[in-house]
């Protein structure tokens, strides 16, 4: 029953590919993912409902402060510093997931005739590029915090660490750099399926 398993994700993802390269259309399906795949499209999800929670919780500091400083003259302590460190790692946490469900602004205009296996392999070129600079950014992002809680450097009002605030945002940038290279070489295997006409 074990070993079932794989075999039955392996035929829904050769089926998938199949189809893809049957209709030309080069997009990349969660459906299609492997194990792997699957478990850091779960990850990125998750990650990407909490930095919404986070949005939803801020909008509502928002409005409790501009509510009070307007009728109580008694604004939320630092709510511009709690805006900022917050609104980093909310912002980082979309990325990856929006990588994986294929949400990245295109400009297909020059590919729109261009067959599928020349599409899939821009697209592992884009996305390569993509994990390229997730893995960039997760390094400078960390030796950023590192430095920052060396200094020991703290928000001016509330006195929080600032090393935190960014240190935060790096789980955001390691699953873009591993949703970027996960794409890459799906699209590049469904670039071969295009070529050969069989799975890899």
């Amino acid at each position: 029953m074990r070993a079932a398993a794989p075999k039955v994700a392996g035929a829904a993802e050769k089926k998938s590919m199949q189809e893809t390269t049957s209709t030309g259309d080069a997009s990349v399906s969660p459906h299609a993912f492997s194990p792997y795949g699957r478990w850091l499209f779960a990850a990125c999800r998750w990650l990407a409902l909490l930095g919404g929670a986070v949005f939803l919780l801020l909008v509502a500091m928002s409005i409790v402060s501009i509510v009070g400083r307007k009728m109580f003259s008694a604004p939320v302590p630092g709510d511009v510093e709690i805006l900022q460190m917050a609104a980093a790692f909310a912002s980082a946490s979309f990325f990856a997931y929006c990588h994986l469900n294929g949400g990245d602004v295109k400009v297909d205009f020059f590919t729109a005739r261009a067959s599928s296996k020349t599409v899939h392999r821009l697209d592992a070129l884009g996305s390569g590029l993509v994990g390229l600079f997730g893995s960039v950014v997760t390094w400078r992002a960390l030796e950023g915090a590192l430095s920052i809680r060396a200094a020991g450097e703290t928000s001016m009002i509330l006195g929080w660490p600032l090393w935190i605030a960014q240190i935060l945002m790096v789980p955001g940038f390691v699953l873009l750099a591993l949703a970027g290279f996960y794409t890459a070489a799906l699209h590049l295997r469904r670039s071969a399926v295009a070529t050969t006409g069989v799975s890899a």
